[in-house]
């Protein structure tokens, strides 16, 4: 089927919008094109978005949920292959890849492959944006086995991060799973990363009830979910715009914000235990306008201090334009709210869920 075909009427649409649908699929869906004709073929070469995801490559019988480990082992191989094919077959200066984004598991040779093929396609600017996304193969903590299965996967991880600093010198996005890193594990990726805009961290830390210390250049998101942190400190990230705060464990405020002057986004989630610190926001959010708070709260225990109109609070929220309350207990309306109303001038839109079923209290 070539482009001249009548009956084509796709093929006679022009080549980039052509290139523009194809950019829209997976590498495996957009290679699948490739048997039509050569032509289809060469278009395959132009895509500027790479998504190979591992997963992609599961048979369709069988179920992401309860995946085997030597089928890990096959589509980690597979996601390998198709990352050094496709750049493989780009050329220099004719066709830029604006994004290249890889979801694999920590398995054998396989990330280092994968690192050593993408540090190649950096260092002679094959590619613009990069993305890691790296599995442990257990996508949620009560999976885990232990600590111990925590501090194995970080060993895997920082054998591949030390053999690869050509593609993680140049990484824009980087999402971790299930990692228990040494002390200094994080702050040296950060130091390496120093052009990574995004990082999402998922059951990652130094150790039960350890403190995160962030300083970077160019971050610009930072999600934080069910890591078991004491408290998060932002020291200095002059191009942070969104944080992510789902999950902390201490008595203490759980986060301390240095110098983050763009921060106009954020989201914080918590289950209340009984031993937790009642949060004032306009403690910890002094020295920031944000504009869009998102707060969750998964219990009955409200973790959020109701304050009097005042000074510090009309600093906090004189930009804030729109508020998401998320699961708040039966019992607390739009009443509760009205510290954060009237704190707020110019407040566009406020969502509330209510949890209305009865829950037991969360007891640490």
């Amino acid at each position: 089927m070539g482009k001249g075909n009548k009956d084509d009427r796709l093929s006679a649409l022009p080549d980039d919008i052509l290139v523009n649908i194809l950019d829209r699929l997976n590498v495996p869906e957009a290679a699948r094109t490739s048997i039509l004709s050569r032509w289809w073929s060469q278009l395959c070469a132009k895509l500027s978005r790479l998504i190979i995801n591992a997963l992609d490559f599961l048979p369709e019988v069988v179920s992401r949920t309860n995946i085997s480990v030597d089928e890990v082992v096959k589509i980690n191989a597979a996601a390998a292959k198709a990352t050094e094919s496709v750049l493989a077959r780009r050329n220099l200066g004719e066709h830029t890849t604006h994004l290249l984004s890889t979801t694999f598991y920590l398995r054998g040779d396989v990330p280092i492959f994968i690192g050593h093929a993408v540090g190649h396609a950096m260092s002679i600017h094959l590619v613009e944006n990069v993305e890691f996304s790296i599995r442990t193969g257990k996508d949620h903590v009560a999976e885990i086995e232990g600590d111990d299965e925590l501090v194995t996967w970080a060993r895997e991880f920082m054998l591949f991060f030390d053999a690869c600093p050509n593609a993680f010198g140049g990484l824009t996005s980087l999402d971790l799973w299930n990692l228990r890193f040494g002390e200094s594990g994080i702050s040296c990726i950060l130091t390496t990363c120093k052009q990574l805009k995004h990082l999402y961290l998922y059951n990652c830390d130094s150790g039960d009830g350890s403190t995160l210390q962030v300083e970077h250049a160019n971050l610009s998101v930072l999600c934080i979910v069910n890591c078991c942190l004491a408290q998060v400190k932002l020291n200095w990230l002059p191009q942070l715009t969104q944080l992510a705060f789902d999950g902390w464990i201490e008595l203490q405020d759980p986060l301390v914000l240095g110098h983050v002057p763009l921060l106009e986004a954020v989201c914080l989630t918590n289950v209340g235990l009984s031993v937790n610190k009642i949060v004032k926001l306009s403690t910890f959010l002094s020295s920031t306008s944000i504009q869009d708070l998102k707060l969750g709260f998964c219990s009955e225990k409200i973790w959020v201090q109701p304050e009097c109109p005042m000074e510090s609070m009309a600093s906090v929220f004189r930009q804030l334009r729109f508020v998401n309350l998320v699961e708040l207990p039966e019992g607390y309306d739009l009443t509760w709210t009205m510290f954060i109303l009237e704190a707020a001038p110019f407040l566009k839109e406020l969502y509330m869920t209510i949890w209305d079923h009865v829950c037991p209290m969360e007891i640490q």
